[in-house]
């Protein structure tokens, strides 16, 4: 079956294979790459936030649980539209460089990109800061699907908003329990919740010099 961007799924992996060794390669790798990124970052976020307010900690701990989400809901999503890839359905189309998933391997959306789009929102969440790493390195991950011929341009897209509209909505709904639940680690008596979820921000209490005593005029 063609969609309306077949045609530039073949124009993109004609490109790829007229792009030196090196920069193939390192597409094929690349999205795994960036999945170890996004995860490093995750465990960044959550670590910085262990001596952050409640709410902070609460949208740290979120973020990765968000991005769960959003891949649960790719799956699901997969497994009712049922679209063939393009590197078997798209004729005269140049081979993929990456192996071609088996039949059952589903095309829409892709899977790769909804964990991209949410792991780059809720990052964003953590720390605004994060948006100038997180949003081009989805854009890349999600482009190196289509240029290594296992993603339709659809395919992509398609994630990358699945991705970030679920992953918003899952940590909108779960803050206040998140909350409440940070609340309750940091007040255990349990030292491996208390380590989980830090000390939380620490109170600085500043010196109050004291008063200078003047001799009294007589």
């Amino acid at each position: 079956m063609d969609f309306v961007d077949s045609g530039l799924y073949r124009d993109i992996t004609d490109y790829a294979h007229d792009t030196p060794a090196w920069v193939r390669h390192l597409a094929e790798i690349g999205t795994e790459a960036g999945l170890l990124v996004f995860v490093a970052l995750f465990a960044a976020g959550w670590w910085r936030a262990r001596h952050a307010d409640t709410r902070a900690f609460a949208i740290a701990a979120l973020a990765p649980v968000a991005t769960a989400v959003a891949y649960v809901s790719s799956e699901v999503l997969k497994s009712l539209v049922t679209e063939e890839r393009p590197c078997r359905a798209v004729t005269g189309a140049a081979p993929s460089l990456a192996e071609c998933p088996p039949h059952g391997d589903w095309s829409f959306p892709s899977n790769h990109a909804t964990i991209a789009g949410a792991s780059a929102l809720t990052l964003v969440l953590v720390r605004r800061a994060l948006v100038w790493l997180t949003a081009p390195l989805a854009l890349l991950m999600a482009f190196s699907r289509v240029f290594v011929g296992v993603h339709y341009p659809h395919d992509v897209a398609a994630g990358l908003l699945l991705g970030a509209v679920v992953a918003l909505t899952a940590v909108r709904l779960a803050t206040r329990p998140a909350l409440r639940l940070t609340e309750a680690m940091r007040a255990s008596s349990a030292p491996p919740a208390r380590w989980l979820a830090g000390p939380g921000p620490r109170s600085v209490t500043r010196a109050v010099p004291p008063r200078a005593t003047h001799p009294r005029r007589r």
